[in-house]
């Protein structure tokens, strides 16, 4: 039975760790960075809610949330977090993700994704990860998909947006037999990346 609990990891010049009340000036620096909370199709808090954002995540009983660091510089790139943790089958979830603007699009997002992963399957011993976003955010669809997670479905009318509409989820998973393909991949992308 998997036990998921705050830890700290690194990679690739970042580092995941257990998000806390001192993230709150990075954290807002890090989703004004883009204005990112007027997008409806994400979880991004307004810049004077950062600390309500660390606070709500940390009561939560089903998740680990960390901040995601530039390990040369310290500056809170953004966030991402276990979540919907089922011990008793195997499984979690990774998502509440979102990254400054300046960093989408980088290595941050495969990096960060390749941590968790790493740590679910081969640390944790976890059977499935799943993720899920919203049915409107097409961006994340189609980055959860190049990461090579399959889709399992939709579940309508499942959750409320910021703006008090209700939102379609979609779910994708990973099974633990796919991981080691999945791992390649990241890591070749990575490879890429650099080279670029």
């Amino acid at each position: 039975m998997i036990k998921a609990g705050p830890v700290t990891l690194e990679f690739n010049g970042l580092r995941l760790e257990p998000l806390a009340p001192h993230h709150e000036d990075g954290l807002r620096a890090a989703a004004s960075d883009g204005e990112l909370w007027n997008l409806r199709v994400t979880s991004v808090p307004e810049p004077h809610n950062a600390l309500q954002y660390i606070t709500t995540a940390l009561e939560m009983r089903d998740r680990v949330a960390f901040a995601v660091i530039d390990a040369s510089t310290g500056a809170v790139l953004g966030t991402t977090s276990y979540h919907d943790i089922l011990p008793l089958v195997d499984r979690v979830e990774i998502g509440y993700t979102w990254y400054a603007k300046r960093v989408q699009r980088s290595h941050v997002n495969t990096s960060c994704k390749l941590l968790l992963l790493s740590h679910a399957f081969d640390t944790l011993g976890c059977g499935v990860v799943g993720l899920r976003t919203d049915c409107e955010n097409f961006a994340s669809q189609a980055a959860i998909e190049k990461l090579g997670a399959k889709k399992d479905g939709v579940i309508r009318h499942q959750a409320l947006r910021r703006d008090g509409t209700v939102r379609d989820t979609v779910m994708y998973s990973i099974l633990r037999e796919e991981w080691p393909a999945i791992k390649r991949g990241l890591h070749e992308r990575l490879e890429r990346h650099a080279r670029v």
